[in-house]
């Protein structure tokens, strides 16, 4: 529960310190023996740890979007063999820092700008030029314009089997072309040594992500989706990426409405202490009877009032109550978080209530509280009302909790990255605070430095009538009843292609499952999280256009080519060999290539429908491909049956970044 609205693991440790110390690519490859080139031992970093990468920096496209432009770490002696895939823009970085260095030896440290560039020049376009020109040319240089700065950038690039050929556009724009045999090559390792390889590498080491955060007493509904959801896609991409990330879930189980619901239940239930969940029903409703009696009867309401009082005050026969009812919401949002495949750990308000006199102290000791008509506040700049930590009444409330919070992820969880995952009319909250930490310190007062937090707000489900999604009695829609509506649509889809004669009923109601709650964490998870969305079944359960109906049977259908070839896909893994002489090819297999990058992009900006639009684009790809390109029976069979097994591969892995599971038959 938040405030009331105002409108990578030891496991994988070992595996990274594996080397391939046979390898002899040139420098554009990331691992090489240091011996090979001049300059590697500049670019690889030592056996016992994982490439790093300094701060991502920002490079604004042309389409007014942000996308991630890298500056790569320096680093020495050996690389582990993980190091030698990754992203693309990663590995260009590298090279381009050489040719920096001596376009530019006054100098120092210049940031390699990387980022995609027009189809027609090429892949990819360093954007230096202009830049260092503006930088140089006030230091007696020999250049005389960004356009010479951008040729000598494009011939102190270093030789490399990646880039096939360079030129020079406009302000000194250097255009890049990948090598189609390099591109194939860095599939085909894919292929034999795992997608994990292609893991983007972030600085931070351990997250926080706060996300689904229900209420107790109180079940979860269609707006408890968003916040699940985006919030498990972004532990995902982060878990990828080796970083630890702590799931928690910051659930409402300490309040003034504890007290109705502890009483509530003495009265119901005189013998309370064996009631079970069987007994007290339909706890959302145990909820509202208790809530009207609260209401309407002064003497409950007092009995309430004292209930609060002893809860917190620990006595037994209350915390007793309290656990029996936070225990039976507990188990039925375990049965929604099952169905959804996602993992949270649970640290709610209670577990912080301990530490926060000790953290308001601490503010205090800082001069940040202050007294404001009876409260206990901190003052915002910028704000028109103060964040208020201590009520009138001497209680605490959601931001004393917060800050806590904050507190102990910080320094009993040293966390480097706090990530909320919160509708969007949080956002002010979440900013003072962010603002308080930072001004006692908690925090670095420049936001783009470590530790550092993040709110991740997101809009409204709506219905089609374009308000707040409900259902007709004007009740919130329960969570539980929009999954069953997803399989059972699913269900009957199946059923009426004539599934139910030609599969074992597990089968049926696997694939209902995945198909069905696929589509409703897709229809989600592609738009902008920042804006609403209409929730409509017939729309997101289409088989037509960036649906992951479509999706999943686009998986499928790459999965029926290759069983139908009748051939050993492990096997060609071996002994094949990817070849991408025709366009189709090669725009396919870049593609593919590009996954890391788009992972951290994703990662970078928080936003889960930049890896959905990728994926989406994947799968048109691939339809190119399919349509010029025969694979079984054709004099390409091996190549192109490798081809589709890597797309397999890719779509995989982002259906499991976003938390759906993929099927291999429809």
């Amino acid at each position: 529960m938040r405030h009331p609205k105002t409108n990578p693991s030891p496991k994988l440790k070992q595996e990274w310190r594996q080397a391939n110390s046979s390898c002899s690519t040139t420098l554009g490859c990331v691992f090489m023996p240091p011996t090979l080139h001049p300059f590697v031992s500049r670019f690889i970093s030592p056996l016992s740890s994982s490439h790093s990468f300094s701060e991502s920096h920002f490079f604004r496209a042309a389409t007014g979007s942000f996308i991630p432009v890298i500056r790569a770490k320096t680093v020495s002696t050996m690389a582990t063999e993980e190091e030698y895939m990754g992203s693309l823009k990663h590995q260009l970085a590298k090279l381009f820092e050489t040719s920096l260095r001596l376009t530019a030896p006054q100098v120092p440290d210049v940031e390699p700008l990387i980022a995609p560039c027009n189809p027609k020049f090429g892949d990819y376009q360093c954007n230096n030029a202009m830049s260092l020109w503006t930088t140089i040319k006030g230091m007696g240089t020999e250049f005389r314009g960004p356009q010479p700065v951008g040729q000598a950038l494009k011939n102190n690039l270093p030789t490399s089997e990646m880039v096939e050929s360079l030129s020079i556009a406009g302000p000194g724009f250097v255009n890049i072309v990948l090598s189609k045999q390099w591109i194939a090559k860095s599939i085909q390792k894919m292929l034999t040594d795992g997608i994990e390889i292609w893991a983007p590498k972030l600085s931070v080491k351990r997250a926080v992500v706060d996300f689904s955060s229900p209420n107790i007493a109180k079940e979860m509904h269609v707006g408890h989706l968003r916040s699940t959801i985006i919030g498990d896609t972004l532990a995902r991409m982060l878990e990828f990426s080796k970083v630890e990330v702590l799931r928690r879930n910051h659930v409402g189980d300490w309040g003034t409405q504890f007290g109705m619901l502890i009483e509530f239940l003495f009265e119901k239930f005189p013998d309370w202490e064996n009631a079970n969940d069987q007994a007290i029903g339909d706890l959302e409703a145990f909820y509202k009877a208790s809530k009207q009696r609260f209401d309407s009867d002064s003497a409950f309401k007092e009995r309430a009032q004292q209930a609060v009082v002893s809860l917190q005050g620990g006595e037994k026969k209350y915390r007793k109550a309290w656990e029996q009812i936070c225990e039976i919401s507990r188990k039925g949002y375990e049965k929604v978080y099952k169905r959804l495949g996602v993992h949270l750990e649970e640290k709610g308000e209670s577990f912080y209530n301990p530490f926060i006199p000790m953290v308001l102290e601490l503010l205090n000791e800082k001069g940040l509280v202050e007294e404001s008509e009876g409260a206990r506040v901190i003052f915002i700049e910028g704000k028109n009302i103060p964040l208020i930590v201590v009520k009138r009444d001497g209680g605490f409330n959601y931001a004393s909790t917060d800050l806590t919070a904050l507190w102990y992820r910080l320094n009993e969880e040293k966390a480097e990255w706090i990530i909320y995952v919160t509708d969007v009319g949080q956002r002010e909250h979440f900013e003072m605070v962010f603002t308080a930490a930072k001004r006692v310190g908690w925090l670095p007062a420049e936001g783009n430095k470590y530790p550092k937090t993040n709110h991740v707000g997101f809009g409204l489900v709506l219905g089609e009538d374009g308000k707040r999604f409900r259902t007709r009695s004007t009740e919130v829609v329960r969570l539980v009843d929009l999954l069953d509506e997803a399989k059972s649509r699913c269900r009957d889809a199946l059923i009426e292609r004539g599934r139910e004669s030609e599969w074992t009923e597990e089968e049926l109601e696997q694939t209902a499952e995945a198909v069905g709650y696929g589509a409703v964490k897709y229809a989600d998870l592609k738009n902008n999280r920042l804006t609403n969305y209409t929730f409509n079944f017939d729309q997101m359960l289409s088989d037509k256009g960036n649906t992951a109906v479509y999706l999943l049977y686009a998986h499928a259908r790459i999965c029926s080519i290759i069983r139908k070839s009748g051939k050993d896909i492990e096997e060609l893994k071996t002994v094949g060999k990817i070849e991408l002489n025709q366009d189709a090819e090669r725009v396919l297999g870049l593609h593919l290539l590009q996954f890391a990058e788009i992972v951290e992009e994703a990662c970078t900006n928080l936003l889960p429908n930049v890896l959905c639009e990728y994926l989406y684009g994947i799968s048109e790809d691939f339809s190119g491909f399919y349509s010029t390109c025969q694979v079984v029976g054709s004099a390409e069979e091996t190549s192109r049956l490798l081809l589709c097994e890597a797309t397999a591969v890719v779509m995989r892995k982002c259906f499991h970044l976003l938390g759906i599971t993929p099927v291999y038959k429809i």
